[in-house]
């Protein structure tokens, strides 16, 4: 298979997880905590020092591209915490000129009052947590703005901040077809350049899931997900916006450069309660995870200098279903020659043959093997299919 296509390089991320929320979605099952008392913020900000020391040490003469607060709600951090923490980074890898800084936010008038405040300290993009755009939804998704107040939020960061982006989630219970056209569109009048749209998923351990166990709670059925997903690729694509990735969709130019590093296969250092990295080593490329309870993660820190608890090289078969399983994600698609060397084995034309007759992928002119339109909404069959 004769292949051009080179995707740009996907450089070096720094990922910062700050784990603690106001209150716990019921959708959530990502590495959050919700604490009574307020957070020692001194004490975290020389956690986060040590273990970005600790990253720096195994990754030397880095150029950090993208730096990305995640959470939790980053949002609940003092600016002068994310200004310590761009301090110690920029102490430890050079920065590159143009390096995107994003902090996740929630849409709250209180938390907006701060984006000032993180500007200066260097954040230059942020992305808010919207997730509805009418108040009974967002009730029922357990968020804690309403509706005007998120807008509010999202005018106040297009004033401030040089990019901004923010998250909805469709497919939510009772949720048609015609709802969500309506409250997409809408969502484009205020949408900046970028949009994180996410079908709602029921994921094990969370409250949603318990609340469907017990039939409280029915989402969208399998052919009304798909007049959902139609719809939203129509719209976004009429707007401009088409989906650079599954979920996210954004103008020319306006991806999210740090989730790029991801999907690209780039390497990042993760840290914080939780976070998880990729670096390339001496040993090979290896998966980093560290402690998730955050207190433990603390105590860790300061006993250890890090906060690690996975520190595994991968083999060249789990770099390889990585590789397919974040790249494939992408509209750009892989290149099939890049798989091969990350892997040690070259994918299954049989398989690739079947899946393009089958109009799942195609092979663009230039030699990158893509997922289609019709393939996206079962995207994780297509991997799995190619991987196996």
């Amino acid at each position: 298979m004769a292949s051009q296509f080179k995707a740009p390089d996907p450089g070096f991320g720094v990922y910062v997880h700050w784990p603690f929320c106001l209150s716990k979605c019921p959708y959530c099952d990502f590495n959050s905590h919700v604490r009574a008392k307020p957070v020692d913020e001194a004490r975290y900000v020389a956690a986060f020092r040590a273990e970005l020391a600790h990253r720096a040490a195994l990754t030397p003469g880095r150029e950090v591209a993208s730096i990305f607060f995640g959470g939790g709600t980053p949002s609940l951090m003092q600016p002068s915490t994310v200004g310590a923490i761009l301090d110690a980074i920029g102490s430890h890898w050079s920065v590159a000129p143009g390096v995107e800084i994003t902090l996740e936010a929630n849409p709250t008038s209180v938390e907006a009052e701060r984006f000032r405040g993180y500007r200066a300290a260097g954040v230059n993009r942020v992305s808010l947590g919207v997730q509805a755009m009418n108040d009974e939804d967002l009730k029922a998704l357990g968020r804690m703005h309403t509706a005007a107040e998120a807008m509010a939020a999202v005018r106040v960061a297009t004033s401030v901040f040089d990019r901004a982006s923010f998250d909805l989630i469709y497919a939510r219970p009772g949720q048609t077809p015609r709802a969500w056209r309506d409250e997409l569109t809408e969502a484009l009048r205020h949408a900046p350049e970028h949009l994180s749209l996410y079908q709602l998923t029921i994921e094990p351990d969370t409250m949603f899931e318990r609340l469907r166990d017990a039939g409280r709670l029915t989402t969208p059925d399998v052919e009304t997900s798909r007049q959902l997903w139609d719809a939203t690729q129509e719209i976004m694509s009429g707007a401009g916006m088409p989906a650079y990735e599954v979920s996210n969709h954004a103008r020319p130019g306006a991806e999210s450069r740090h989730n790029l590093i991801y999907w690209r296969y780039g390497e990042y250092a993760g840290v914080g309660p939780g976070a998880h990295g990729r670096i390339l080593t001496e040993r090979g490329r290896v998966a980093h995870a560290t402690e998730k309870h955050p207190e433990m993660w603390l105590t860790i820190v300061e006993a250890d200098g890090h906060g690690l608890v996975e520190n595994d090289l991968l083999s060249d078969e789990e770099q390889g279903d990585e590789f397919l399983l974040m790249g494939l994600r992408l509209a750009e698609g892989i290149d099939p020659k890049r798989y091969t060397r990350v892997s040690g084995r070259a994918l299954d034309p049989e398989r690739i043959e079947s899946l393009v007759v089958d109009g799942m992928i195609e092979i663009t002119p230039e030699g990158a093997l893509r997922v289609t339109s019709e393939g996206f909404p079962v995207l994780d069959a297509v991997v799995a299919d190619l991987a196996a």
